[in-house]
């Protein structure tokens, strides 16, 4: 099975062994893995902050790369999200419609890709540690994901899940969101660290880094010991 891996600008510029784990499970489970250098962003923060033009610019260049792909899978549930969107946002053109519905039909979720794709629910982890899990607004809210990455986190038999209180809540970031609300914002990931604290876990996991970064700040500014890890890491640890 041909897969094309879809990095991100967060996994790109700042936690480039997201993608290198994401590669090595993908590879582990029988795929054959091309990078298509041609990609940019993806267009979400342009499109989130109205600016239509130039986001429809960075989405058409998406496209194009991934035109000849066969499946495109990301470590991020936001990003495929405004990959999925692509279809709305090109409705009633001719042209760049069907492109855009061609790519939201391949796209996944490196979780969403294992369980739903490759059947995969037991990736033979061999990570040890408490740890709770985030799901993310764009990845539930926007993907429409809520099971696939407990699946894989509880079928690792050394990973004790422990259930985070108000998981449903935003963490506060949002994008530019975060800058534009910025005492809102902070007040958001103040309440999630609270509940991250109140599990007592060994590790917060997610699957959109821009969450984990987010958290990851304010568990540092307080001197928290929980330590924040894509879940790629936990699949990838064999």
């Amino acid at each position: 099975m041909k897969v094309s891996l879809f990095i991100t600008c967060l996994c790109d510029l700042l936690t480039p062994e997201v993608g290198r784990d994401t590669v090595e499970i993908l590879e582990r489970f029988g795929c054959e893995v091309d990078f298509p250098t041609t990609q940019t962003c993806c267009g979400q923060p342009a499109f989130n902050s109205g600016h239509l033009g130039q986001a429809k610019k960075a989405m058409k260049q998406m496209m194009r790369a991934f035109e000849e792909a066969d499946y495109v899978v990301a470590p991020s549930g936001s990003c495929i999200g405004m990959l999925k969107q692509y279809p709305k946002i090109f409705a009633n053109d001719p042209t760049w419609e069907p492109i855009a519905q061609n790519l939201a039909d391949k796209s996944f979720e490196i979780c969403q890709f294992l369980v739903n794709v490759l059947q995969v629910t037991d990736v033979k982890s061999k990570f040890q540690g408490k740890v709770t899990y985030h799901p993310s607004c764009h990845m539930m809210r926007i993907l429409g994901e809520t099971e696939a990455p407990e699946k894989l986190l509880q079928n690792i038999p050394g990973a004790e899940l422990i259930d985070l209180p108000l998981k449903e809540n935003c963490c506060g970031f949002g994008g530019t969101f975060a800058i534009d609300q910025a005492d809102i914002s902070q007040e958001m990931v103040q309440e999630k660290v609270n509940s991250v604290e109140k599990t007592q876990a060994d590790y917060l996991i997610g699957a959109d880094m821009a969450c984990l970064l987010n958290i990851q700040g304010r568990l540092q500014r307080e001197n928290s010991s929980i330590k924040v890890k894509h879940i790629t890491h936990l699949l990838n640890d064999t």
